[in-house]
This record gives structure tokens, sequence and C-alpha cells, in this order.
């Protein structure tokens, strides 16, 4: 059974998800998919900077820090 997509940000530290749709206009999500984040990568949460933003995630073998506004955008499905 497929979990319930939730946002990137509302992804806790230490999980994994798959990334399921983000915006398609915008030039940050452009850039974000020149850096290998498009739809089916798994992400995972390393951590969050002490107020909560920056996100740091692990993607495709490198780290990646993203701000909480650009990662609320970002539709993801929970690994089990």
């Amino acid at each position: 059974m497929a979990s319930t997509p939730i946002k990137l940000s509302e992804l806790a530290v230490g999980a994994s998800a798959t990334v399921l749709q983000y915006p398609q206009q915008d030039a940050t999500f452009l850039r974000l998919r020149e850096m290998g984040l498009l739809v089916g990568t798994r992400v995972t949460l390393v951590r969050t900077a002490p107020l909560g933003d920056p996100l740091e995630l692990k993607v495709r073998g490198y780290h990646l820090t993203l701000r909480k506004g650009d990662a609320a955008h970002i539709l993801v499905e929970p690994a089990p």
C-alpha cells in the first residue's frame, strides 16, 4: 500500500521519500531539476538548521540545501 503524499518540508529528519511532483515553470525548480532532483528521485532529509530553515537533503549521493519555503512546493511519497 502506498503512503499518502506529503510536502517535502513536512518530511521527518532521517526519513526518505520519493519525489512525486513539483512546479514546472519556476526558475528555482528548473535549477533543482538540473541538479538531479527529478520526479522518481529518492531523497533523505539529513537535518534542518537550528531554526528549521534551510533543510539539508541527500540526493543522488550528494547533499543539497533547500529553503523550507521551496520544499513546501515539492510533493513526495514517504518511504515505508
